[in-house]
């Protein structure tokens, strides 16, 4: 099991789901249509380290955090 956080603006509680790779964590998050929207625009981090690719592998008790774009000054 994974545990997905959801962090700012996206108001989501923590959920956990089976997942071996990122890309099985976006395909899940897609069939929601609120987090459709948010999955192309977050960066994404494993375990806190930010990564790139849907093709990152999982391990059972790793931390995916979608972090979505801010604006500030």
């Amino acid at each position: 099991m994974v545990t997905i956080e959801f962090l700012g603006p996206i108001q989501k509680a923590a959920m956990t789901m089976e997942a071996a790779s990122l890309r099985d964590v976006a395909e899940v998050l897609k069939q929601d249509s609120e987090m459709a929207q948010w999955i192309e625009n977050c960066a994404v981090a494993v375990n806190d380290t930010l990564v790139a690719s849907l093709d990152v592998s999982l391990k059972s008790g790793d931390k995916v955090s979608l972090l979505p774009p801010v604006c500030g000054g």
